[in-house]
């Protein structure tokens, strides 16, 4: 079994990247109780196979098993499947660890650590991804992208036409831009009649 040590430090980690980081930026309560539920799940079993001599093998089939598991009672996204496996990653160190360990510690600071700096709001502020419904049909890519630049007030990075209706004349694109903080307050005074704007 486990030392407890390593019980009270998965709990502290999995509270942390809950609570301080995830829950703080996107207050999504549901997969609050996802991520503990994975974790604390993780942590048990892995305790009990740490406890067998094949522990190793079972936990990477375990982990395996895990990572093919989708929620498909609804949408998340890919920045919280990253979450996601780290809660895993988290219990599954922790269980696996029979005493305490400072290098199993370590990883669980970094695991946490490394998905509070690449999520922090600071990190790429400025680039947006979009679904759009124009409200003109348009198969001119270079024109497209010059309207969704005027709409936006920003530099269109990446730019997917998904449907062109010529019936109801709309083109909806799913686009990547970096926007123009200054560009972006004249766009907020176009008009925005028939155009929907969904974020990802």
């Amino acid at each position: 079994m486990p030392d407890p040590t390593m019980l009270l430090i998965d709990l502290a980690a999995i509270s942390l990247l809950t609570f301080a980081v995830y829950f703080r930026r996107h207050r999504r309560r549901d997969l609050v109780v996802a991520f503990f539920g994975v974790n604390i799940g993780v942590f048990a079993v892995s305790s009990v196979l740490g406890s067998t001599e094949i522990a190793a093998g079972l936990g990477l089939g375990l982990f395996g098993v895990l990572s093919i598991i989708r929620l498909r009672s609804s949408e998340i996204s890919q920045r919280e499947v990253a979450y996601y496996f780290a809660a895993l990653a988290v219990g599954l160190i922790s269980g696996l660890t029979s005493t305490f360990s400072l290098w199993a510690t370590l990883l669980i600071a970094l695991v946490v650590a490394t998905i509070a700096i690449v999520d922090h709001p600071a990190l790429f502020a400025a680039t947006r991804h979009r679904t759009m419904l124009i409200d003109e049909a348009v198969l001119d890519e270079g024109e497209l992208t010059r309207m969704i630049e005027e709409r936006v007030g920003g530099r269109v990075q990446s730019l997917t036409v998904q449907h062109i209706d010529m019936v109801d004349d709309t083109t909806l694109v799913d686009v990547r831009y970096r926007i123009d903080r200054t560009a972006s307050r004249r766009a907020v005074a176009q008009p925005s009649a028939r155009r929907e704007a969904v974020a990802s």
